[in-house]
């Protein structure tokens, strides 16, 4: 059984996302995890994540940690979800391209965009902007018209920095276009702790 070790409001709650697009059967663990603010209560006992982190995903006795490597993962595995092209196809390099951009240079621009002054924007983090939107020219998604565990991610990410994002344009037609997804609506009724 997969079970999701994962915190309200942070990088776990885009794998609760993709385990909906999936369509798999799964259980979620919450656990407390110290936020970038500051708030929460700190490292749980818990949370298997050596560095008690999310996400943390436990599939039975394997463990997988990092968000591009858990939505490798659980894509990899979900036959027919169609979610990850498969070795082989022509997509599977772009595929395996973005979710490695989106967090090895895409959030670290938000981050560094996020550190900078209101009126400089880094140029790190605008030529971030223009490369996903020259790939949403192509279509409504990062592949074109295939819709992926990429855009997912990528929907996370400009999700929890849509202040930072364009007011118009194709960023925030795309966001509009993830969110009404009957799987994104479904994983964050789901990602605060049940009452």
């Amino acid at each position: 059984m997969l079970t999701l070790f994962h915190a309200p409001r942070s990088r776990s709650t885009r794998i609760i996302w993709l385990l909906e697009e999936l369509g798999v059967p799964y259980q979620l663990r919450y656990v407390t995890i110290r936020y970038q603010d500051g708030s929460g209560e700190g490292p749980d006992a818990a949370n298997p994540h050596p560095d008690k982190k999310v996400p943390a995903l436990s599939d039975d006795d394997v463990l997988v940690t990092e968000s591009a490597a858990v939505a490798t993962y659980l894509a990899d595995q979900a036959d027919g979800a169609g979610l990850a092209p498969w070795i082989g196809d022509r997509d599977r390099g772009r595929y395996l391209t973005w979710l490695s951009w989106i967090e090895g240079e895409f959030g670290p621009a938000i981050g560094a965009r996020l550190g900078a002054p209101l009126e400089e924007a880094p140029p790190a983090f605008a030529a971030a902007l223009a490369r996903v939107e020259r790939a949403l020219a192509d279509g409504p998604w990062l592949l074109g018209e295939r819709f992926s565990a990429a855009d997912v991610m990528m929907g996370g990410t400009l999700g929890w920095a849509h202040q930072l994002m364009p007011s118009d344009g194709p960023i925030p037609a795309y966001l509009a276009r993830l969110t009404q997804r009957p799987a994104f609506q479904r994983a964050m009724a789901r990602d605060a702790v049940p009452a």
